[in-house]
């Protein structure tokens, strides 16, 4: 049989097995006695030229012959010899072999020698082999095992003796369980099993497993294994080569684990989010069961204080055991570390504590015997407490346990724990600054917005705020319900670019400018010019001085402005760039007005208008922002489909209904400030209103005089009769005096308290002024100002009303709130 090709990858034959070898008989002399058909075949030498003759002589070259003579007295003094010699071939050539020379005895006490030999290069070949395969077994790091097709072990190396801490003659005829604990047998022999089957090997199949010898540490395993064969092609068995790779496992998951911390923690600025993504990567890569405690004032977003004796909040939880749950803490309880807990040594030396057989540490049991107890019963039995640092300050702390794994945590753990908490906490202050600063926002936000929206006998209210979720920032949404003068009442919804601080704070400033444009009694229109003013130079005090625009704040705005009078059922309302009111009638009819759309504010110098129309008693009107109807998964159309449907319900309170289109629009975190104001008209009775004509005379401070006092006294309010009579005698008196010569008109409004107006054709505004004692007049303004609770001018396209209002005495204060919810319609009284 010919031996494979040099480096052709096959092991190579014995090559002084008899049948692939030449063979040579030397008797004691030297001499060549016996002579193989494939000795021929290597030197060229037919037997008839060799037998008889000196080997020495005939095969070897003067130059090699000492080298022969010592090879031949060390075979004699051993009886035996093998290594390689140079022989020369039959042409002339030298040729390389390799031989093996053994003593024969003859029955007559003479000594023969015995030689096979082979071309040198497969002797070498074939000795590499044995060598690699004898390092295999002996010195090989890597364990090997041979097994039979049963997978009983035929043989096994040192490595894997040593790995399985038994002796290798003991481990012949053992199976795999023998020595492995249970659950980590069947997928090793499960692989195996199909490794013989398929004939497919099994490459660097990593997996965990634990001897029998030492079943408390967990080791991870590198598996290969290939199907043995004869040349035949029978199946012998399978090899398996195990490498314990338990270190650089560790190290991988380790890395792996400092990866993730980065991708996974912080993915939000919210606290208690990045607070469970940290207790959630940490379980079961580094730690069977974690919690995460917060020092107290960290998780309310606040700056750390110096000492660290305070509470802690327990913000996350996790484990690989779900009954740890009910031991640990709860997420949200506050609470103190005992003194002598690692916890509480941990705040106060601010250092990591390395406990690796909790049953050594006494001060475990403080906090908690009890919990304590139960605990141990779930196994726990190591532990790490990491301080949670970031730029110098201590937010808390991160505690872990194994309960399932049985190994104790080591310093490598320790050194990783401490690398993992130094990234979380960055995370965890990062949410913390943007709590606080987010919470700063909101403070000043809702400082802001109405808290309590007034009673108003115009219309009844209800109203949603809801702001936008913690990732995108405070708005600058705002709403307000302003009673005006005359018992009419102004809605206002308003939306400001942007979102943060500098939103929040120009919402506040245009807030309050609505006021008080509203308590001048300004038209709608005329209320958004002057809004629309007020916004540019917001923008023009962002200038920077430097005259580069980074940095700058964009200011604008959107702003639907709404004025309601219950006497006339007449609302009117002007827009700028809002989205227009919805109308919903008492059966239910939802409409959108048609309004004129009106620029956003901030553009300047562009008209708005106004539009006016009649309600009847009981429609509802809502006014929203657009990050209502512009929720996340739909587009505006949608939306106000949406809002359509979910305002036509009748029959509903307006909490009901604001609830519903809450549900039916909002997810559960919008992506913006959604503001929403619903208003129900009402309408004050004729018996509540009484007005008349006066023409512009010398009796009309009389008549006007008489008419008050009958009405009042036909309502009941005498005891501010005389004072009304007074006030209104006064106002007649200078419209007749400077209102340009039309006809006065009187109006007494019974309301929450009582209103008197007089109305005149002249724009002159009256001025309250203090006279001197020389004077014969100006002094009636003042006694206006001093006997009214509130009093005022608002101008119309015909002229200018003043107007004035009395507190009520109690009781008739409760009948007119009375009256707010019940109306009755009668006749009108005819003073």
């Amino acid at each position: 049989m010919d031996a494979p090709a040099p480096g052709s990858g096959e092991v190579p034959e014995d090559p002084f097995a008899l049948h692939n070898s030449a063979s040579a008989v030397v008797d004691d002399h030297g001499e060549i006695v016996g002579w193989s058909e494939r000795a021929r075949e290597h030197l060229g030498y037919p037997p008839e030229e060799v037998l008889g003759r000196t080997a020495l002589e005939l095969l070897f070259d003067p130059c090699d012959r000492e080298t022969v003579l010592d090879a031949a007295a060390a075979c004699a003094r051993d009886g035996g010899r093998s290594g390689v010699l140079a022989v020369r071939h039959r042409s002339g050539r030298r040729v390389e072999l390799g031989f093996r020379a053994r003593a024969v005895i003859r029955a007559d006490a003479a000594r023969e020698w015995f030689l096979v030999v082979a071309p040198a290069e497969e002797v070498l070949r074939w000795e590499t082999d044995r060598s690699v395969l004898d390092g295999l077994f002996r010195r090989s790091p890597i364990g090997l095992a041979v097994h039979a097709p049963d997978l009983s072990i035929l043989r096994v190396n040192r490595a894997l003796a040593r790995f399985a801490q038994l002796p290798t003659t003991q481990m012949r005829g053992r199976r795999i369980g023998d020595f492995l604990f249970g659950p980590d047998v069947e997928p090793i022999e499960t692989r195996l099993r199909g490794v013989l089957e398929t004939g497919d090997p099994l490459i660097f199949t990593e997996q965990p497993c634990r001897t029998r010898s030492d079943p408390g540490r967990e080791r991870v395993v590198s598996v290969s294994a290939f199907r043995i064969e004869d040349p035949a092609g029978d199946i012998l068995g399978v090899t398996q080569l195990v490498e314990d790779v338990t270190d650089r496992y560790r190290a991988r998951r380790r890395l792996a684990l400092l990866n993730r911390t980065s991708a996974r923690i912080g993915t939000t600025l919210d606290l208690g989010r990045t607070t469970w993504e940290l207790a959630d990567v940490a379980v079961p890569d580094l730690a069977d069961a974690v919690s995460v405690d917060l020092l107290e004032t960290v998780a309310r977003g606040e700056e750390t204080s110096e000492g660290t004796s305070g509470p802690v909040r327990r913000m996350a939880v996790h484990s690989v055991v779900p009954e740890a749950l009910r031991v640990m803490h709860p997420t949200g309880e506050v609470f103190h570390f005992d003194p002598r807990t690692p916890q509480a040594r941990c705040l106060a030396e601010q250092q990591p504590i390395l406990e690796p057989v909790l049953l050594s540490s006494p001060g475990w049991y403080f906090q908690d015997p009890e919990r304590t107890r139960r605990a141990f019963g779930l196994g726990a039995h190591s532990m790490i407490v990491v301080p949670l640092t970031a730029r110098g300050l201590l937010l808390g702390l991160l505690s872990l346990w194994r309960a399932e794994r049985p190994e104790p945590f080591e310093e490598d753990d320790l050194t990783l724990a401490e690398e993992f908490a130094s990234r979380a906490a960055l995370c965890i202050d990062n949410a913390r600054r943007y709590t606080q600063q987010h919470q700063a926002a909101l403070t000043l936000q809702r400082s802001l917005l109405p808290r309590e929206l007034p009673r108003h006998s115009a219309v009844e209210v209800a109203h949603r705020y809801l702001p936008a979720d913690p990732a995108t920032g405070v708005g600058g949404d705002w709403f307000d319900v302003i009673p005006l003068s005359g018992a009419r009442v102004a809605l206002v919804v308003g939306d400001v670019v942007g979102h943060g601080l500098h939103a929040a704070a120009t919402m506040g400033r245009l807030r309050t400018a609505v006021h008080t444009l509203a308590g001048l009694d300004y038209a709608p229109d005329e209320v958004l010019s002057h809004l629309d003013d007020l916004v540019n130079r917001l923008a023009d005090e962002q200038e920077p001085a430097d005259g580069h625009a980074q940095g700058r704040q964009i200011v604008g705005a959107t702003c639907l402005y709404a004025v309601y009078d219950p006497t006339s059922r007449r609302c009117t309302l002007a827009r700028a760039g809002h989205l227009p009111p919805a109308v919903v009638t008492s059966d239910g009819a939802v409409s959108l007005l048609d309004l004129p759309q009106g620029p956003p504010l901030g553009l300047g110098g562009l008209p708005f208008e106004s539009a006016e129309l009649e309600l009847a008693e009981g429609s509802l009107l809502a006014l929203y922002t657009n990050g209502l109807v512009e929720a996340r998964g739909h587009d505006l159309d949608e939306g106000l489909e949406r809002l359509r449907k979910a305002l036509s319900r009748p029959g509903r309170s307006l909490e009901e209904t604001c609830t519903a289109v809450q549900n039916a629009l909002l997810p559960d975190h919008p992506r913006d400030d959604v503001a929403l104001l619903l208003a129900r008209t009402r309408v004050l009775a004729p018996e509540q209103v009484a007005s008349w004509e006066l023409a512009a005379e010398p009796t009309a401070a009389a008549r006007a005089r008489h008419l008050t006092q009958a009405t009042l006294s036909g309502w009941g309010l005498e005891e501010v009769a005389f004072t009304a009579e007074l006030v209104v005698s006064e106002l007649v008196t200078n419209a007749y005096r400077y209102g340009g010569g039309g006809p006065v008109t009187l109006r007494i409004i019974r309301d929450r308290g009582l209103i008197c107006e007089v109305s005149d054709r002249s724009s002159t505004a009256p001025h309250l002024r203090r006279a001197r004692t020389t004077d014969e007049g100006g002094r009636g303004l003042f006694l206006v100002a001093q006997l009214t609770e509130r009093w005022g001018t608002r101008y119309t396209r015909d002229g200018k009303t003043v107007w004035t209002e009395f507190l009520l005495p109690p009781a008739a204060e409760e009948h007119s709130a009375a009256a707010d919810v019940t109306i009755t319609r009668g006749p009108a009284d005819s003073p």
